[in-house]
């Protein structure tokens, strides 16, 4: 199993343990680019996929960097809308 396959199962099996990073990461694999400009200041992250437009908001967690469990279902209901999962 490759190292995107394990992310992607991981995401899916929705673990209270999910940091930031590896979201980052798992994005990426599916095309998403975190926004670096615009309205994106604070804890406020926007993901933009280049080939459609799909952007994905969301808060990033502070003070701790575990993703919460409504942000996971939010993200997987994101990702099957755009059939990609």
């Amino acid at each position: 199993m490759s190292r995107k396959e394990k992310i992607i199962k991981r995401f899916l099996s929705q673990p209270k343990d999910f940091s930031y990073e590896e979201l980052v990461t798992l994005l990426n694999i599916f095309g998403y680019d975190e926004v670096k400009t615009g309205k994106t200041a604070g804890s406020r992250r926007a993901f933009c996929r280049q080939v459609n437009g799909h952007i994905i908001r969301l808060h990033k967690p502070h003070p701790e960097n575990t993703m919460r469990i409504y942000q996971i279902d939010y993200i997987i209901l994101e990702l099957k809308k755009q059939n990609m999962i």
